[in-house]
């Protein structure tokens, strides 16, 4: 790798960012751990090999999907028996619907930001604020 690619790399990997968490009034909150989860089930077709990919327990990670079934009122994960057939979990309609209302608040929510946190970087490096 050549040092201005190590270089772009490593400023893509620190560029401002801006995490979101979701409270709705029925006390589910819905934050960026909650829907990597999600994602990864969708992806991976398994509740355990999300946790693999996630780095955590699969304990954890059913707990995580077990707080949004019972805070939201339905499930957002159907899962299948294993055995023969093999089992294994998808998103439901709702685990769906959280997953994209969720990644399109962010998208929004960065943009708005997007002016702030570059004034904020300014000021940190002891540059002019607006």
């Amino acid at each position: 790798m050549t040092a201005s690619k190590a270089k772009s790399s490593a400023s893509a990997k620190a560029s401002n960012r801006l995490s979101i968490r979701v409270d709705l009034a029925s006390g589910a909150r819905i934050g960026p751990g909650k829907v990597a989860v999600l994602e990864e089930i969708a992806r991976s077709g398994s509740i355990s090999a999300a946790g693999r990919a996630l780095h955590i327990s699969y304990r954890r990670t059913w707990e995580l999907v077990e707080d949004l079934n019972a805070t939201l009122g339905a499930p957002v994960v159907q899962t299948a028996a294993g055995g023969s057939g093999g089992g294994g979990a998808s998103l439901t309609e709702l685990g769906q619907s959280v997953v994209t209302r969720y990644r399109a608040i962010e998208e929004d929510c960065a943009a708005a930001a997007r002016k702030h946190l570059t004034a904020l970087q300014r000021a940190a490096r002891g540059g002019a604020s607006e």
